[in-house]
């Protein structure tokens, strides 16, 4: 049965003389002017060549810049000073005039800018019947140079893309590789195409020894793998806190009714000797002579952490221990007194040893104060008792000099974003700060966890003693290496400098836009940057999602990839890259869409897990099929398998299950 034809519109009610009178006077005040009337045109030929005259201006004031480039990245620095002008004022009323002409809108020109504005001059010079003289000589790069540039200058970098994608992966080696060559011999077979070493974590030795496979295992491939070799850099993190001994709970197993099935088991041992039992929920020390004193059937009393009264009875004896049984769940601490019971009037009692140590942690809740210290130790929050004031919660910041900086009402944030605040006050030595981001039960805050300043400016230069340290390291075995927490291109210019001391200056340089400010001065930077033969960005989205906050996140990340793609600079998409497949096994479904997103880079970074090799073949995937489809931010209109054969025939193309099946073949 053919396919029915649309119903005819139904004629709405007869219009009166007057109501058609003025219909023709009501059309034209609504409807916008003539694209095609020659005002119109000559009105947009104007605003173009002002744009021209506003990018040839900008390349004059940067010629300083532009002149220390490189040979090979001359004409792409042009561009990018070209680009610059060109997003410096709101350009959608003229985009959106030349879309309605179906002329180039100038929202793909990133890689050849001046070329693209001058093709859509000269469209519309020959609508308006005005001669056109092409201005190529001015041109850097044209629309076939400018992307090939692009690529050519990433291939130079990260190296040839291969796999069938144009996209590398680069996977974080974890430490255990420096003595695992199978590891990274199953990294590489999988795809990795960039090996990077995190030289925050780790020593030189192990480094060394990662490259070193690295290298053995591209060779065995048959194929090259850049290693790049990251530099810890002006990292801020929270200092050392105050260990807290754990708290050991015994719990007998119960029914459902709460009858007990089993009494709850614990080994009693001498202070500080080795001896092991099994079967036991835990192993304490007691003092050897009341140990030795104890028999089968004694009964042990104790007020535990709670305040509860509890008894253990002594089920058995062995040579170098004891197992003591209760059929009532305790929580004991090295506070807590063990009683022996001999008889009317006798007793004697030990305390706990050997407990296991857990890690510090400072509890937090929102709306209490927390103290910033530039040394000591940190601590929990301290209550009022008889004779004491109550102290806040400490932590220590790794890096004093930064405290320095910090003024009145400035944000702090910790771990990642999840805990933030506000400085209330400077005191000597410290920032007192009300916490105003935590979750509603309170946050707990470890040692060794992020923290940034956002609204602070941070005079501290991005290569620290030991980054200079590492780099002879870095010089030695590396294609690349990362420079941490830059913010201006005379960060760039030290480093550039001290690689080319070590006879590296071959070396790429990868730039870590991690803070506000480098991506405030990012231009400057790739300038920098450009002046050696092989450079990158990293968008390193953790911290830069913290400095510019989340709801900023997608905005910044778009601007440094359409920056670095005028300036054709290779761009890594790094930070929580199906973090949760790699840790987990199995990912979420939102950061299957983020890995997607990857496909605008040249690079995909993925950090260590457990199932990393998981979630390398599930990203090789997702970027196969996403080049099909987009190019950096160019849909590609290819044919689209599932709905081809919709309405070839007059019932829609068979039943659901044939459709299906042909869709997926």
């Amino acid at each position: 049965m053919a396919p029915t034809r649309p119903a005819r519109p139904r004629p709405g009610p007869r219009k009166t003389g007057r109501q058609r009178d003025n219909l023709p006077r009501q059309a034209a005040a609504a409807a916008p002017p003539d694209p095609w009337d020659p005002q119109a045109c000559q009105g947009l030929i104007e605003q173009l060549f002002a744009l021209r005259e506003a990018m040839i201006d900008n390349a004059r004031r940067l010629e300083p810049w532009l002149a220390a480039v490189d040979p090979i990245h001359a004409g792409s620095a042009l561009n990018l000073a070209h680009y610059l002008a060109l997003r410096r004022q709101d350009l959608r009323p003229l985009q959106e005039q030349l879309a309605w002409l179906g002329l180039s809108s100038l929202g793909r020109a990133e890689t050849h800018v001046l070329a693209s504005l001058h093709k859509v001059l000269g469209i519309l010079h020959r609508l308006v019947g005005r001669p056109w003289q092409p201005l190529a000589d001015d041109e850097p790069v044209g629309a076939r140079r400018g992307p090939a540039r692009l690529r050519d200058h990433a291939a130079a970098l990260l190296g040839p893309a291969g796999h069938g994608r144009d996209v590398r992966i680069m996977v974080t080696l974890p430490g255990s590789a420096a003595g695992d060559p199978a590891l990274v011999d199953s990294l590489v077979a999988a795809g990795m195409d960039v090996a990077r070493i995190n030289c925050a974590h780790d020593t030189p030795e192990q480094w060394a020894a990662m490259a070193l496979h690295v290298r053995k295992a591209a060779r065995r491939a048959g194929r090259g793998v850049r290693v790049l070799m990251d530099l810890g850099g002006p990292k801020l993190r929270t200092g050392p806190v105050a260990a807290a001994q754990d708290v050991v709970k015994l719990r007998p197993a119960r029914d459902a009714v709460g009858r007990v099935l089993a009494p709850a088991r614990l080994a009693l041992r001498a202070a500080g000797s080795a001896a092991a039992a099994e079967g036991v929920a835990a192993t304490l020390g007691v003092e050897p002579a009341w140990l030795a004193a104890l028999a089968v059937g004694d009964r042990l009393d104790t007020v535990d952490a709670r305040g509860a009264e509890r008894r253990f009875v002594v089920a058995e004896r062995h040579a170098d221990h004891v197992v003591v049984t209760s059929e009532h769940t305790a929580y004991l601490t090295a506070e807590t007194r063990l009683r022996r019971h001999k008889g009317r009037g006798r007793s004697a009692q030990t305390g706990l040893h050997d407990l296991p140590v857990a890690q510090g942690v400072v509890h937090l809740k929102r709306g209490e104060l927390l103290r910033v210290a530039a040394d000591g130790v940190g601590r929990d929050a301290m209550a009022a008792a008889e004779g004491r004031r109550s102290r806040p919660a400490v932590v220590v910041c790794t890096l004093p000099e930064a405290l320095a900086a910090v003024r009145k009402g400035e944000r702090i944030w910790f771990d990642d974003g999840r805990i933030g605040g506000v400085v209330r006050r400077r005191l000597r030595g410290q920032l007192e700060v009300e916490i105003t981001h935590a979750r509603d039960g309170g946050e707990r805050l470890a040692a060794d966890k992020g923290l940034n300043l956002p609204d602070t400016a941070l005079e501290l230069p991005a290569l620290t003693a030991k980054d200079l340290e590492d780099l002879e390291v870095v010089a030695r075995h590396a294609d690349l290496v990362g420079l941490s927490f830059c913010q201006s291109a005379d960060d760039v210019v030290v480093l550039r400098r001290r690689l080319a001391e070590l006879d590296a200056a071959h070396l790429g340089v990868i730039l870590k836009i991690e803070t506000r400010r480098a991506f405030e001065h990012l231009p400057e930077m790739l300038l920098a940057a450009m002046q050696g033969p092989r450079a990158g960005v990293m968008i390193a989205r953790g911290d830069l999602a913290v400095e510019c906050g989340y709801e900023r996140l997608a905005e910044v990340q778009e601007e440094i990839l359409w920056a670095c793609e005028a300036a054709h600079v290779p761009v890594i998409w790094a930070t929580q890259v199906l973090e949760t497949l790699a840790k987990s096994g199995l990912p979420s479904r939102a950061e299957i869409t983020d890995a997607a997103m990857g496909e605008r880079a040249e690079c995909v970074m993925l950090n260590k897990g457990p199932h990393i090799l998981e979630a390398m073949r599930t990203l090789d995937d997702i970027l196969r099929r996403m080049a099909a489809h987009q190019s950096k931010k160019r849909p590609l209109l290819r044919a689209l398998a599932a709905w081809r054969r919709f309405g070839e025939r007059p019932d829609g193309g068979g039943s659901p299950a044939e459709r299906t099946d042909a869709a997926t073949r």
